[in-house]
């Protein structure tokens, strides 16, 4: 019988503090700031990033990342990367949560084998998305892929 493997644990640290109204700066060591707030809906001000924002922002950098991993193991180099994800926010039995969060991945690769692989990669994203792991939202993904031959 093989023996287990031994994963590794890891934290991550941040600090919030409260500005005014509805806002905060979020920070953590050696990384830029970031102020939050609530979305309008919520009465906060536009153009600043939520927590909305910031989850569904999550798991689409997370699934491109895991999509980039899978393909860096398999020795795909793709050409292109671009997502665009959407949450929705719905009220459930009087509780606001993120039901449901759709990514569009678009993915260019330089030939016909490297689709057919690039495919097949995408296959396994979500459910080796630690983040995708962590939420109980329905993940929707939706990828394309381009053939996009370089001279």
């Amino acid at each position: 019988m093989e023996p287990k493997k031994a994963f590794k644990s890891f934290r991550y640290k941040n600090t919030l503090v409260w500005k005014s109204a509805r806002r905060g700066m979020v920070s953590a060591l050696g990384k830029p700031s970031l102020e939050v707030g609530s979305p309008p809906e919520f009465r906060g001000e536009p153009g600043i990033w939520t927590p909305e924002d910031l989850l569904v922002g999550a798991l689409n950098s997370c699934l491109m990342l895991t999509f980039l991993a899978l393909s860096q193991s398999k020795g795909l180099g793709p050409l292109g990367y671009e997502s665009e994800a959407e949450g929705l926010l719905e009220n459930v039995d009087g509780r606001y949560r993120v039901t449901e969060i759709t990514v569009e991945p678009r993915v260019a690769v330089k030939s016909q084998a490297d689709l057919e692989a690039a495919q097949k990669i995408m296959e396994n994203v979500e459910p080796n998305c630690f983040i995708s792991n962590s939420i109980s939202a329905k993940v929707k993904l939706s990828p394309e892929f381009r053939i996009d031959p370089t001279d």
